[in-house]
């Protein structure tokens, strides 16, 4: 599917007995003649009523900043699927509107009159499918937090299970038959750097008599540090703890209790249910969102070519709305075919040297589409 389309009207001069039906052939017979890459449709607009230049010219600014805020938010909705399907390792679904693929939608767009009449003033039409799209935005806007506030949560408690083990919480790593605890005896865990393991072992039972003998186990090792278990009695503890500081090894402060570690693990694996049953839930929002923005989008773009056409072309001259899908290399060349289609007097004014179809410096008016 192309990822750049561009929307266009071209003047129809009835005055030389041109009309849609030929201008049209006309643009279909010069795109095959020069052998472009270059899919071509008919976009129909409608007939919106009550128009003047007066009314135009007060809304073509606000037509031109609202353009840019609905196409930002659709390819901001679109990136968010495509990060949220990375999250849950999965490519990015079939993004559709109206239920069918975004391209099959450009090519026959059909104004939907049930949802924006004709009859009103345009700018009453602009402010209805803004009000829709700042719905969906504002709605979105909750949704996402809600998510990201989980996901931060769930990404806490893993940091604190994978930093370094001077920091990190222990819990996870310790299990029931690791730990003595009587009356006289008590298990305390020391973190060894990772290269001192042998001097650890050799050595650590000389850090005090009441010692118990090759008691020490390694329960775990990052790439920094190795964990040990060590028991001895409790009355020497703080003799211990110092004797460990001086040879560079630490003591971490633990108390192990099983009912607090389930805790723990319960709630990460609550989080973590949350955090997929949140993000499928904002998956289908954004999918069912993006359809409507993009709807709403080329309902939008349609009432922005018909009053820069009118504004551009005059109240009584009729215009032809047609969709390209430009490749890279065929731009130049088809915006030249478009220029010289205007056939206006004046057109040289408003060449474009670089041949940019997006450049506003052209006797044509166009509205690009990036679906990327």
């Amino acid at each position: 599917m192309p990822t750049k389309y561009l929307i266009v009207t071209l003047p129809v001069q009835s005055a030389a007995g041109d009309s849609e039906a030929s201008l049209w052939r006309r643009l279909q017979e010069s795109i095959s003649r020069n052998s472009l890459d270059t899919p071509l449709y008919r976009f129909t607009l409608p007939r919106f009523r009550g128009t003047t230049f007066n009314s135009l010219i007060a809304l073509s600014d606000e037509l031109v900043r609202s353009n840019v805020l609905i196409e930002g938010l659709a390819l901001k909705i679109r990136k968010q699927i495509e990060d949220l399907e990375r999250d849950r390792n999965a490519g990015s679904g079939t993004l559709a509107v109206d239920g069918v693929p975004v391209d099959s939608y450009l090519s026959r767009f059909v104004w939907d009159e049930d949802k924006y009449p004709v009859k009103p003033p345009l700018k009453e039409i602009v402010a209805s499918i803004l009000s829709r799209v700042r719905k969906i935005e504002d709605r979105l806007k909750v949704q996402a937090a809600d998510y990201n506030s989980v996901k931060n949560q769930v990404k806490s408690i893993t940091r604190k299970q994978s930093i370094s083990l001077v920091t990190r919480d222990l819990s996870n790593l310790v299990k029931a038959e690791d730990i003595i605890t009587s009356e006289h005896l008590t298990t305390l865990l020391a973190v060894v750097p990772k290269y001192s393991q042998q001097d650890w072992l050799s050595s650590y039972e000389f850090f005090d008599t009441f010692v118990v003998p090759r008691s020490s186990k390694r329960l775990y090792e990052d790439n920094e540090y190795a964990l040990y278990t060590v028991t001895l009695f409790a009355k020497v503890v703080d003799n211990f703890k110092v004797c460990a500081r001086e040879k560079g090894f630490l003591i971490r402060d633990f108390t192990y209790s099983p009912e607090a570690q389930e805790s723990k693990k319960g709630e990460l694996e609550k989080l973590r249910q949350d955090e997929d049953a949140i993000r499928t839930s904002l998956l289908q929002f954004l999918y069912a969102s993006y359809s409507e923005v993009f709807s709403s989008w080329m309902h939008f773009s349609a009432v922005f070519l018909f009053a820069e056409s009118i504004l551009r072309y005059g109240l009584s001259t009729p215009f032809l709305c047609a969709v390209l899908a430009p490749s890279p290399k065929s731009e130049k060349n088809l915006s030249s075919i478009l220029e010289e289609l205007c056939g206006f007097a004046n057109s040289k004014y408003w060449k474009s040297e670089d041949g940019d179809l997006g450049d506003e410096s052209h006797p044509y008016v166009s509205s690009t589409i990036n679906v990327v």
